[in-house]
């Protein structure tokens, strides 16, 4: 088993860049495992948001004072950034949203409700997708006549990848997937889905939330069209997300959002929309988050995606391991550590999840438990709900220690 010193990242170090571990929960120190549902944030990202604020708030684009000027050059850096973090063959392939699920809805609307989509078309999906990766599908079902397909999974939680065989046809427009289950954990292989889907003409959509915060992604080389992720679960602010599209792609993509910035020009009953990204972003964009995420960016560069990658490794076999040692306790994914991300989702026969996550509050551990926004996928695991620890650069072996101490309370209470 790894230990804490033999860790690729120097955890001490880096939660003191992260003011929140300052504080205490219960009079006990902070074990912070729900960097699934959103990451801490270090000062670097903090800072730069209060910098904006503090010494040169003012829109972009179309300014031409100083203040205007430099938060255009910041808001752009960062998109600059943010392109190179993803291997982006241009900056004009990254727009800024407000989030995953708003970027992946811009998809959804853009090339299936305004789009490509005709009845009877078909859209394949998978069942361990989050909710923003089935909803938005779903409103392209009810305005076009699309018809739904789903790749199941196997009892190690892992694509049936077979199901493609038989699950793509002439009529697939469009392939969805999550590059990892904020579930289960299990990466998918990105690129070979990518690779079938463009074999049939369809284009693929790839829910990252879950991976460009924890792994190295290269969207040039993992194939797909389209890529949506979060800031706040890569460290940086809430509100602030990206869709990153084939420059060709986008430029073939309907705007969900009209209004300002977004258009070329606007007569009485007609407008025209100016070029991509722009024309994804009608209205004051979120600038200061949008600031934020390229430090944050700024911040894991730093540590290096690799060593990022490596550390979660370590903790999540090292948390396989401990927690397939209780009595009571099952664990769902692949159980090889390379195959999955950082989170690790358990049930025990004696508890309620919910339960589950209280008693830890106590102790000072933050967990997450309910169907974490992937119902479908508690049906197809046959459970109403799972207890889930999420892993990220701020995590050590004695959060993980913290944590099974937590689930021998738990069972004492409830055995």
């Amino acid at each position: 088993m790894a230990r804490a010193s033999n860790l690729p990242l120097q955890v001490p170090s880096i939660k003191r860049d992260f003011p929140i571990f300052e504080r205490t929960i219960h009079d006990k120190p902070l074990v912070y495992l729900d960097s699934a549902a959103t990451s801490q944030k270090p000062r670097a990202v903090i800072d730069a948001e209060a910098d904006f604020y503090g010494r040169y708030n003012a829109n972009v684009h179309r300014a031409i004072y100083e203040l205007g000027e430099e938060a255009t050059r910041e808001y752009e850096g960062a998109r600059e950034r943010i392109a190179g973090f993803v291997r982006a063959k241009s900056p004009n392939e990254i727009v800024f949203t407000k989030s995953t699920t708003e970027a992946i809805n811009l998809v959804a609307y853009g090339i299936g409700v305004k789009g490509r989509i005709r009845e009877g078309d078909e859209i394949v999906g998978t069942v361990l997708e989050h909710h923003s990766n089935h909803v938005p599908w779903h409103f392209v079902k009810e305005h076009r006549g699309a018809v739904l397909k789903y790749v199941d999974i196997d009892d190690d939680g892992r694509l049936r990848m077979e199901a493609y065989d038989e699950l793509l046809t002439k009529r697939t427009k469009i392939v969805t997937v999550a590059h990892a289950s904020n579930v289960l954990g299990t990466i998918n292989d990105v690129r070979e889905i990518a690779k079938r889907a463009h074999e049939v003409g369809a284009v693929c959509v790839v829910d990252a939330a879950q991976s460009v915060p924890h792994l190295p992604v290269d969207v040039q080389a993992l194939g797909c069209d389209y890529l949506a992720f979060s800031g706040h679960k890569m460290l940086g602010p809430t509100g602030i997300g990206v869709l990153y599209g084939r420059e060709d792609v986008l430029a073939e993509t309907e705007p969900l959002l009209g209004g300002g910035e977004m258009i070329r020009e606007v007569h009485l009953g007609t407008s025209t929309w100016t070029d991509v990204p722009f024309r994804f972003e009608g209205g004051t964009p979120n600038i200061a988050g949008a600031i934020g995420l390229g430090a944050a960016v700024d911040y894991l560069a730093k540590l290096g995606m690799d060593a990022v990658r490596r550390h979660e490794i370590e903790l999540t076999a090292y948390a396989l391991e401990a927690l397939g040692g209780l009595d009571g306790v099952r664990v769902y994914g692949p159980r090889d550590a390379k195959a999955r991300s950082g989170v690790v989702s358990f049930t025990m026969e004696a508890a309620h999840p919910h339960d589950i996550a209280s008693i830890l509050d106590v102790e000072g551990v933050c967990i997450r438990s309910g169907h974490h926004c992937a119902q479908p996928l508690m049906e197809r695991l046959n459970v109403p709900a799972t207890a889930r620890a999420s892993f990220y650069v701020y995590n050590d072996i004695e959060d993980t220690d913290r944590l099974v101490a937590g689930l021998r309370k738990v069972h004492e209470v409830f055995a």
